[in-house]
């Protein structure tokens, strides 16, 4: 499977409450021992673990692994050098997860019109 360039080349985010890992891993192009890794490496990263230990990913956690992807696979931070840039967490990270946010609202708003045409 290629990478692709950027996020905004990735799956749209479903409007659900809850992804599975397996979920997660499609929607960021990142396989699963990844993301369990990162949880590792990123404190910020906490998804929900429930019934034996699966783990229950938020839309907030969809935006910070798609955010981790970019500092890592697009800019080509270390995984130090990731932690040490989420950590400081500046106004230009802020703003591009907002604008990924207002891009993924767009394409849903523009789903539901065209559900509401037909």
């Amino acid at each position: 499977m290629l990478e692709p360039s950027n996020n905004d080349e990735l799956p749209p985010i479903p409007g659900k409450r809850y992804f599975t890992i397996g979920e997660v891993s499609d929607l960021c192009m990142v396989k699963p021992h990844v993301l369990r890794y990162w949880e590792q490496e990123f404190p910020s990263l906490k998804p929900v673990k429930r019934r034996g230990n699966r783990r229950y990913y938020q839309r907030q956690d969809v935006l910070l692994i798609r955010q981790i992807r970019g500092l890592l696979y697009d800019q080509g931070f270390t995984i130090g050098g990731a932690r040490q840039r989420m950590s400081g967490e500046d106004v230009k990270d802020e703003a591009s997860q907002y604008k990924q946010l207002i891009h993924q609202m767009i394409n849903e708003l523009e789903d539901v019109r065209e559900v509401l045409k037909t």
